[in-house]
């Protein structure tokens, strides 16, 4: 069932209840904020942003498996999965979870007075990110692949990425978006639940951020690493 199909189900199925007068108690016993700032599936702005993270640890996990195997030990791999990985980055994290944070919850930690280092920070390292990207969306083909220094800088801007992007989505995760809460009001925070559906619906279609993961695994099969149980750790103890 489509995001829109699942909302209109609810929609009915409540206003059904409502008028039946079955369990009129239901809506009483939630507060505003998890009517609304939750959004569909009961999924708040918080969650959201962290849920586009791990779309992006998942694409950091092809990159790391194109730069640490495929490039450093000239094994063959399908450019395409690059290119491919990079304009993911592009359109989901850069031109939509990026923008939703600049827009919408950056502005609120600046107002209220917190975390504004932190705040200075990400906003830098969202800047670099972009030009890395550009850099690997511009190497990311058979052509240039072929040419030793352009594959020389296209391992570096691939390491730097990995290396900025992890502590970057972790600090996010572990000090800002928690924190998301204490700077709005609870009409505020429903508030932004609608927004950022809106905009995912917008970029993604009906398939909304299921699709871009749905994309993501795809890559990831071409790559051979779509399976989780193949990074399960196994050693012999002494």
């Amino acid at each position: 069932m489509t995001s829109t199909k699942r909302r209109r189900f609810l929609v009915v199925s409540g206003a059904w209840i409502a008028a039946s007068g079955v369990l009129p108690t239901v809506a009483d016993e939630h507060t505003e904020g998890s009517r609304a700032g939750e959004g569909e599936e009961g999924v708040a702005p918080p969650e959201d942003l962290m849920r586009e993270h791990g779309v992006l640890r998942r694409v950091l996990l092809i990159y790391d498996e194109i730069l640490c195997r495929r490039l450093a030990h000239d094994e063959a791999f399908p450019p395409e999965v690059l290119a491919g990985s990079a304009q993911i980055v592009r359109s989901c994290v850069e031109d939509y979870h990026e923008k939703l944070e600049e827009d919408y919850v950056f502005p609120l930690f600046y107002k209220a007075g917190k975390s504004i280092q932190l705040l200075d920070t990400l906003l830098s390292q969202h800047r670099a990110g972009r030009i890395l990207t550009d850099a690997i969306l511009h190497r990311g083909n058979a052509r240039a692949l072929k040419d030793p220094g352009e594959r020389a800088k296209l391992m570096a801007s691939l390491r730097l990425f990995a290396c900025m992007y992890r502590p970057h989505a972790a600090r996010e995760d572990t000090v800002l978006f928690p924190q998301l809460r204490s700077v709005v009001s609870p009409r505020e925070f429903d508030a932004l639940g609608e927004q950022f559906e809106e905009k995912e619906r917008t970029l993604f279609g009906e398939e909304g951020l299921e699709g871009v993961v749905e994309r993501v695994a795809g890559l990831e099969r071409k790559l051979g690493i779509y399976d989780l149980a193949g990074f399960t750790a196994s050693w012999t103890q002494n």
